[in-house]
């Protein structure tokens, strides 16, 4: 039995994703800021489960994973990086602080993970999840950082497989909307882009149709893939506009 990382594991597409991974036989280490959400989630696996709460803003939760993984006798199967977050509204009106969390779990932590655990990866052969957005396909007003973030995701990740070749598979997974809570834990209230919301399941299953198949960058569900190809067809400059004053609404 091998060992599958899943970060963010109690909530949206990580819980999908731990679902999958237990349904494979894996054993789990499970990651998420709620000892009591994470808890409930691992007995209801029917694996062997571990489980570490931490905010991965915070200095040393990173470590404290790579070295439950060091510690784990199973060999290291995958790692799921699906935690994540964003704060909307106005760059100059939010606070820094909280800014800086959004890039330290969109970006920063996973980045780390990797850094850590892709010697044991490349050793067994196993694969890499990175959960990024097209949020980060093109500027987003009124979530900067956010989109910020997960361009920069998408870059290392797209990077990273590029170097290591057949070596690790790696998934680049860049969903748009999608109801799992994201947006009401974000302060958005709006409406935008509710016309191209892709269920939870259908993301989480072509994440694991294109590991199977050997990796690659996936944009889930034909409305997911077709606001990725308006994103390609209209003009930056106007398309930016749009989003502006769709995203400054509430």
């Amino acid at each position: 039995m091998s060992l599958v990382v899943i970060t963010g594991a109690t909530g949206g597409f990580g819980r999908l994703f731990a679902q999958e991974f237990a349904a494979r036989g894996h054993a789990l280490l499970l990651h998420g800021r709620s000892p009591e959400r994470l808890a409930a989630l691992a007995e209801a696996l029917p694996v062997r489960y571990q489980c570490i709460a931490g905010d991965l803003a915070e200095e040393g939760t990173v470590a404290r994973i790579a070295e439950a993984v060091q510690a784990d006798a199973e060999p290291l199967a995958g790692l799921v990086n699906n935690a994540g977050f964003g704060r909307w509204g106005a760059f100059a009106d939010l606070d820094w602080a909280e800014q800086r969390r959004v890039l330290r779990v969109d970006l920063e932590a996973p980045m780390a993970l990797v850094h850590a655990l892709v010697p044991r990866l490349v050793q067994t052969r196993g694969f890499l999840v990175q959960v990024s957005s097209l949020a980060g396909e093109m500027p987003m007003p009124f979530m900067s950082s956010y989109g910020a973030a997960k361009a920069a995701l998408t870059s290392f990740s797209e990077a990273l497989r590029a170097e290591l070749g057949d070596r690790v598979r790696i998934v680049t997974l860049a969903p748009g909307p999608s109801p799992t809570g994201f947006r009401r834990a974000s302060g958005y209230a709006g409406d935008a882009g509710r016309w191209f919301s892709t269920p939870p399941e259908v993301v989480v299953q072509a994440a694991m149709r294109a590991l199977d198949a050997g990796g690659g960058f996936v944009v889930p569900g034909w409305r997911h893939r077709l606001l990725f190809a308006l994103q390609r067809l209209v003009p930056r400059a106007i398309a930016v506009r749009i989003v502006a004053r769709r995203l400054a609404s509430r």
